[in-house]
């Protein structure tokens, strides 16, 4: 499990992102970097890590499932994620 204040400061920046997404996107157009600069750091979309909904773990991340890799693993040999089964040769 990881800390919650590394999964609430990850909130803070993806909502930082959303806030500022629309500015960012007309001051790239514009070509107006200087202004782009002064943004706050964390409103850029690069900073935000991909966690595990479940756990917050921010390795190991499906990015399609929203797991990480032993959540993915205990889920789908489960049963609980549809269309997933284990391989066999």
């Amino acid at each position: 499990m990881a800390k919650k204040s590394v999964i609430a400061r990850n909130e803070k920046r993806k909502r930082l992102v959303e806030k500022y997404a629309v500015l960012r996107e007309e001051l790239l157009k514009a070509g107006d970097y200087e202004a782009l600069r002064k943004l706050p750091r964390d409103s850029s979309a690069t900073r935000v890590r991909n966690r595990c909904v479940l756990t917050g773990r921010g390795r190991g991340v499906y990015e399609k499932y929203g797991l990480c890799r032993h959540m993915f693993r205990k889920f789908a040999l489960e049963g609980k994620l549809p269309g997933v089964k284990k391989a066999s040769w």
